[in-house]
């Protein structure tokens, strides 16, 4: 794979750490588990989102834009971190929140709302969940367009082929730590939403011959759903690379964890986070990251992860959005 053929920004140094969680793995009595911290990338706040819009701001700027335009949820880390972006890259930035859970929309709320405006949003658009989002975006662009300038339209969760880019890069340098730090892993775990993160991981670790399976936890759709969605956007990103096809058998994505619904909190992801808190220092998030450190739990705890195996968690970021659950989160 030859990713040095797409224009890239820079927004994270150096590599996220790769850490072993030996707390968590005493406690639980199973594998060895591993995080990566990809919470540490640039941009405010940290998270997944900050790989893919290395490649997606990118392409805006050689489009010659001026304003990002994007969608995401009223505590979306998507929509914070390209917000971020804009700032860093000198451009305006206008955000459609979609209500996806009736009567979750607070102007006022904490958490990435509120990073929002400190951030300094140029407009918000609050729509109901089951609006076209694209539409809505187009709608938006095109009132940029009216004022003379020209936006780039971002899909939500920067998932798309050339943003899953940041996720096969993620995989490539995941390897490279894994030989230079002496350890080799039998599975890995991340979060499934909307797809470009666990598609593009996968298909940079299949790039790589990695043979490393890719067990994802589906935060918002069924299983069935939520596969088709990974696989899809997975087969595209190998398309864009010049690499085979990706087999349907090696995308996972299990829906136990998902709970009433997407950002609705349930009592293990609460769990998982303060135990990761606790006994880690390391703070999840209550909607991605939360529920997928739910699922390797729960997996731990039915012997389907084993003792003397290693697993690593892709720790995709998203702690602002804590502070906007508090009252369900504290003690």
């Amino acid at each position: 794979m030859n990713l040095a053929r797409f224009p890239r920004r820079r927004y994270t140094p150096h590599p996220t750490p790769l850490e072993p969680l030996t707390h968590l793995s005493k406690h639980l009595g199973g594998p060895e588990i591993w995080i990566k911290r990809d919470d540490l990338t640039g941009l405010t706040g940290g998270g997944n989102k900050t790989r893919k819009l290395e490649f997606l701001v990118a392409d805006a700027l050689a489009q010659g834009a001026d304003t990002l335009v994007t969608v995401g949820a009223p505590q979306s880390n998507h929509c914070r971190l390209t917000l971020a972006a804009a700032v860093k890259e000198g451009l305006k930035c206008r955000l459609v929140i979609e209500e996806r859970v009736p009567g979750t929309y607070d102007p006022k709320a904490s958490g990435n709302n509120f990073l929002f405006d400190l951030l300094g949003v140029e407009s918000l658009s609050p729509v109901k969940a089951g609006t076209d989002l694209a539409h809505e975006m187009q709608r938006v662009a095109g009132e940029v367009a009216r004022e003379g300038r020209k936006a780039y339209v971002i899909p939500g969760g920067g998932s798309n082929p050339l943003g899953a880019l940041g996720y096969v890069a993620c995989a490539e340098e995941l390897m490279a730590q894994s030989f230079d730090q002496g350890v080799a892993f039998d599975q890995a775990v991340c979060a499934s939403g909307s797809a470009g993160t666990h598609a593009g991981f996968l298909v940079g670790l299949l790039g790589t011959h990695a043979h490393l399976p890719v067990t994802g936890i589906n935060v918002r759709r069924p299983r069935a759903e939520q596969e088709g969605n990974v696989h899809g956007l997975a087969q595209a990103t190998a398309e864009l690379l010049g690499l085979p096809a990706v087999p349907r058998e090696s995308v996972v994505a299990l829906d136990e964890w998902v709970g009433p619904g997407y950002s609705i909190p349930t009592d293990d992801m609460v769990e998982a986070v303060r135990l990761v808190a606790s006994l880690e220092g390391v703070l999840l998030d209550p909607v991605y990251t939360g529920k997928a450190m739910a699922g390797l739990i729960g997996l731990v705890r039915r012997g389907h992860f084993k003792k003397g195996q290693r697993i690593v968690f892709l720790h995709t970021g998203g702690s602002p959005g804590l502070y906007a659950y508090q009252s369900v989160l504290q003690s």
